[in-house]
């Protein structure tokens, strides 16, 4: 399956946009993920292994939190995107949510 990497992510698969896992559920794939690509673990995942609250994660335009989560299984030809959270603004440090590219 193909896991659609957010710019401010790339860093951390060598920039790459899109990459192709294996995996039979959402878990799975990002696991496998994070395997090619170490450094989006941290990233993506907290110390004890939970996705980070600010980091939401679509099946086909389908939130997982609305399916079965890490548990939802996937097929070969399903797109999963990583969409990080952003709220607010920071005028002060000089960019704001419109200089943003996800």
């Amino acid at each position: 399956m193909k896991v659609h990497i957010p710019t401010p992510l790339r860093q951390y698969a060598e920039k790459q946009g899109v990459v192709d896992v294996p995996g039979r559920t959402v878990g799975e794939a990002l696991e496998n993920l994070t395997a090619q690509h170490a450094d989006l673990r941290k990233q993506l995942f907290t110390e004890d292994g939970r996705l980070r609250a600010f980091v939401n994660v679509y099946l086909n335009d389908e939130d997982i939190r609305y399916l079965e989560k890490e548990n939802t299984p996937v097929r070969d030809d399903d797109s999963l995107s990583i969409v990080p959270s952003i709220a607010g603004g920071a005028v002060e440090y000089g960019w704001t949510i419109d200089s943003l590219v996800l």
